[in-house]
């Protein structure tokens, strides 16, 4: 029987991350994983799905070619195969790198499905070979998986989950996707693109319902310019199969029951956590539904056991996953001291940023307005639009702003809001401030190169001061 210090189970961003950073702090590691390096983010999410907006993006690009005074002659249009044929060779290729990385660190690759036996032995199936690994600590990563609403079944065929909508191999024509938030956001922009009827249905009040409103309005906007249907306040009821169609039946936001007949339909309104058949529950891990509780330090109510990433409360989010995996291996090497040399940070999740890849993009970090208010803040916003911004004009792409809140009492920023190009690049730069404790001021007279998109941000941290320039 193999034994090592940490055993990893699951190789996400989370996963893959962690047993670097355990095999980088000294211990001999192993991670487990049933199909493909990488997880479901490098092979099934965020990496090929944003592959395949490239190419929508791209093909937009050049149907508005005369906008730039360029001349387009001949047919115009995708070659869906080679759109996801690119998609899938990008995340074959992530796949490989993140096998190297395994290499580079000397993890052990173990494939297959693991089931704890105690809480220092695990059992894992692959195919009908069974092996059994003891560890000192174990990390969970497994993630998570399209969740089927009632009444709408995901079967893989006519009601689908994100993963199935990768590899369609023909453009729907009439395609419902249920749930706006990031990921069906992102696939009804996709198919929009490809040349779907594309409508969008979302129970709650506003598309991206994480975001903040006036950032949903104006992307629903856009939407709609793109004759992308968007219905919100809706409750779909159920989803009946009638061949090569499904009947969608709903409630609407005036609770009249509707319904509408599509050839595909998309079911992206939340995940699953993969924390079944783990023998979690036999082994005493407490748990919320379907959620690993843990600590500050990602400990299980089993001390050497550790759970980051979708399977635990919090953010769905890859880099998420990946900053938890990272603190998970630190905690077990450090825990909460404090040393000369290291120091042990609880991740901050105040100011975590979010980031959509539609277009218009859009990306955020901290309170939305909405929510600063409900806690009791007084704030001042500013706003810069990018049809101000000389960049976005020469770029042809002026939808959107940079929306800066900040408290008016104390002056430090306590959320951001961009929708528009570059969104989910100009994010970082106020995330990184915000960690830093810096205010609209240092933003406002920190030069900028002109012209840029970033200036969109000084802009809009200048108009928190009332001193915008280019307003």
């Amino acid at each position: 029987m193999s034994r090592y210090h940490v055993v990893v189970i699951g190789s996400g961003p989370g996963g893959y991350v962690a047993a670097i950073r355990a095999a980088q702090l000294g211990y001999s590691t192993a991670i487990v994983e049933r199909e493909r390096l990488g997880g479901i983010c490098l092979n099934w999410g965020c990496i090929p799905t944003k592959s395949l907006l490239e190419s929508a993006h791209r093909l937009e690009d050049i149907r508005r070619a005369s906008d730039f005074g360029l001349r387009v002659t001949g047919d115009v249009g995708p070659d869906f195969a080679a759109v996801i044929a690119r998609s899938r060779g990008i995340a074959e290729d992530m796949s490989h790198g993140v096998e190297y990385l395994m290499k580079k660190n000397k993890i052990t690759v173990i494939p297959g499905t693991a089931r704890f036996l105690d809480n220092f032995k695990i059992e894992i199936k692959n195919g009908e070979e069974r092996s059994e690994v003891e560890a000192d600590r174990f990390i969970i990563a497994t993630g998570a998986r399209p969740r089927s609403l009632p009444g709408l079944q995901i079967d893989g065929k006519k009601i689908i989950g994100y993963r199935e909508a990768m590899t369609q191999t023909k453009i729907p024509a009439r395609l419902c996707v249920v749930g706006a938030g990031a990921i069906g956001v992102e696939f009804a922009d996709f198919y929009r693109s490809m040349g779907s009827d594309v409508t969008v249905l979302e129970a709650l009040p506003h598309i991206l319902p994480l975001e903040d409103e006036e950032v949903a309005k104006l992307l629903a906007r856009s939407f709609q310019k793109r004759d992308i249907k968007v219905l919100t306040g809706v409750r779909v009821q159920e989803g009946v199969v009638n061949g090569e169609t499904v009947l969608v039946k709903y409630t609407d936001a005036q609770k009249q029951t509707q319904q509408a007949e599509f050839d595909l339909v998309l079911s992206a309104a939340g995940v699953a956590a993969n924390t079944d058949n783990l023998g979690l529950e036999e082994l005493g891990v407490r748990l919320s539904r379907d959620r690993v509780l843990v600590n500050d330090h990602y400990q299980t109510s089993i001390a050497n056991i550790y759970a980051i990433g979708d399977c635990i409360p919090g953010p769905a989010l890859a880099h998420v996953a990946s900053i938890e995996g990272v603190r998970a291996a630190e905690a077990m090497k450090y825990g909460g001291s404090h040393t000369a040399d290291t120091q042990y940070e609880p991740v901050n999740y105040d100011l975590m940023p979010s980031c959509t890849y539609c277009h218009p993009e859009v990306a955020s970090v901290g309170l939305t307005e909405k929510g600063a208010l409900e806690k009791g803040i007084e704030v001042k916003i500013g706003r810069f639009p990018f049809t101000a911004s000389g960049r976005a004009k020469a770029m042809g792409d002026t939808t959107g702003f940079v929306k800066i809140i900040a408290d008016k009492r104390f002056g430090q920023i306590v959320g951001a809001h961009i929708i528009g190009p570059g969104a989910t690049e100009l994010i970082s730069e106020i995330t990184l401030g915000a960690s830093m404790e810096l205010l609209p001021e240092n933003f406002a007279r920190t030069i900028h190169a002109h012209p840029t998109l970033a200036e969109g941000v000084m802009e809009a941290a200048a108009d928190v001061l009332g001193e915008a320039i280019n307003l």
